[in-house]
């Protein structure tokens, strides 16, 4: 995904979740597909999938370019 259209967001809640989400951390968010139900989110974790959660357990966020473009450097790095 491009940097300019890479999007994040903080993890509210991890009720439910608790093996596989982080509160108060910044996930990445991957592109919706088609199939997908409303109201939920797809999430990539440290392995670099992502799997849908509801919405409703994150907020999403602008981060500020510096930070976009520092962020899009750590994941190229081998």
């Amino acid at each position: 995904m491009s940097e300019s259209k890479r999007k994040f967001a903080v993890c509210l809640t991890n009720e439910g979740y608790e093996a596989s989400l982080e509160p108060r951390k910044i996930y990445e968010l991957a592109p919706a597909e088609p199939k997908d139900p409303e109201g939920w989110l797809r999430v990539v974790d440290e392995s670099g999938e992502d799997y849908l959660y509801p919405a409703t357990r994150f907020y999403p966020i602008d981060l500020p370019a510096d930070l976009h473009h520092a962020l899009a450097d750590e994941v190229a790095e081998p």
